[in-house]
């Protein structure tokens, strides 16, 4: 009598997932359900050594649409350690929703050899037409969960179109009750104040000034986990905001086009009307300043050693005489109270930057550095000719185009840092031996006319 061939065993593990978290705190729920069909099926496979390992892995409240889930994560270490042979699920959809994933996941099981069970849809991955059944079912998973989305998007739009509010932070005025924008009295008032003091200020940076002094904010947040956000200053861009929110006059914007909304209006239409009458205007002004005719060589260079930020080139014409001026970022958006550095002429800071450029070009270590450079062009010069090159650069300076000044100033300088007393340049090595090239041959023409 031949002896039985042994069975080995195989540890199966059950997954179990749900979308949300509805109806979990009862005392049998839909993952209940599922472990126990699948723990049911495991048990009528005994005989063929099916045995069921003692972790659990579930994952309550996780969307099958992307593998960030915890569960998931360590069921796949324990796939990987060799822990698992089989894994059991009670639909495909639960494992995933993704074509795109579940082949990541397929590819893992075949790699550690561990069988893949629906116990629903009657079919493992050990076979081809296993694989080939669960490929059209989950490709089927996938459209149907496109579909709910596409009804997801069609709804919210419809919804938006009728002024309903779809969620999302409530803007200050407001509060969000049950989908619905309820008025704030308190905020409401101060958006008023926002309105009616542009109208009589008529200028957002003495505006953001005042609303500072008198602690106006923007609106405080709760967090899901109950932590408090304060709300914060309001600088120009979030006062820009509040005075272009429609949600204020009672309407809701989607997708370019305007609605009435269901909420009570803050803002009444003569007082919009007038404040957007100065924001034309003002956009208006700022739209005919010629910004190609103002020379601003240290564009995109220069920089406010208090606060890091950018400073950007202005100016203003008093008299028909032009001021041009570099401002800190962080001055211009909230207060030149805020930084040290605020705005300075641009003139002085342009001369700053070019002695510091010609200090550190002189210099015995740079102008070593700048040879050797230029030593590996075509055609090398002699070293002498590259200090009186340089050396040039400020006689040659005030003859050059406001434009050829900036190309020039880019190609030499990577960036400068303003201090209260002093800049701070750093140069571009690369571009001092072009440089020097330019300057000299320039000179030689100079001499032959």
């Amino acid at each position: 009598m031949k002896d039985k061939k042994p069975i080995l065993m195989i540890r199966c593990a059950v997954y179990t997932r749900k979308s949300t978290e509805e109806g979990l705190d009862q005392e049998f729920n839909s993952m209940d359900a599922q472990r126990e069909a699948c723990e049911a099926f495991v048990a009528s496979q005994k005989q063929e050594g099916w045995v069921l390992v003692p972790d659990r892995y579930d994952d309550p409240g996780f969307s099958g649409g992307n593998l960030e889930r915890p569960a998931l994560k360590r069921l796949l270490e324990h796939i990987e350690s060799g822990r698992i042979n089989c894994l059991v699920t009670y639909k495909i959809d639960r494992l995933s929703r993704s074509l795109m994933d579940f082949a990541k996941l397929v590819e893992i099981f075949d790699r550690h050899g561990v069988t893949f069970v629906s116990v629903t849809q009657s079919f493992n991955t050990t076979s081809s037409m296993g694989r080939l059944t669960l490929n059209v079912l989950l490709s089927f998973a996938q459209y149907e969960r496109e579909i709910t989305a596409e009804r997801i998007r069609d709804k919210y739009a419809a919804s938006r179109r009728k002024g309903i509010w779809m969620g999302g932070r409530a803007p200050l005025g407001y509060d969000a009750r049950e989908r619905r924008l309820v008025v704030n009295d308190q905020e409401a008032e101060q958006v008023r104040h926002v309105f009616r003091r542009f109208l009589e200020v008529g200028s957002a940076t003495l505006l953001v000034r005042e609303l500072a002094e008198h602690g106006i904010r923007s609106k405080s947040s709760t967090a899901a986990d109950g932590a408090l956000s304060p709300g914060r200053p309001l600088d120009k861009g979030t006062l820009y905001k509040i005075l272009n929110n429609r949600t204020y006059l009672g309407e809701v914007v989607f997708q370019g086009e305007i609605y009435p909304g269901e909420h009570e209006a803050i803002i009444d239409k003569p007082l919009w009307d007038r404040v957007h009458s100065i924001l034309a205007g003002n956009r208006h002004t700022r739209a005919n300043a010629t910004r190609a005719q103002t020379p601003a060589p240290l564009k995109g260079l220069i920089h406010c050693g208090h606060c890091g930020r950018a400073m950007r080139p202005s100016h203003t014409r008093k008299q028909g005489t032009l001021y041009r001026y570099y401002v800190c970022m962080n001055a211009s958006k909230n207060s030149y109270r805020d930084c040290p550095i605020g705005g300075m002429a641009a003139g002085d800071i342009e001369k700053l930057v070019l002695r510091q450029v010609q200090s550190m070009v002189g210099s015995p270590e740079m102008t070593a550095r700048v040879w050797k450079e230029a030593q590996k062009t075509e055609e090398p010069f002699e070293e002498r000719d590259l200090v009186g090159a340089l050396h040039r650069l400020e006689t040659v300076w005030d003859d050059l185009f406001p434009g050829e000044q900036a190309r020039l100033l880019h190609l030499l300088v990577r960036r400068a840092v303003v201090h209260t007393d002093e800049v701070e340049v750093h140069l571009r090595v690369s571009g001092l031996n072009l440089l020097a090239a330019e300057i000299g041959t320039e000179e030689d023409n100079r001499e032959e006319r």
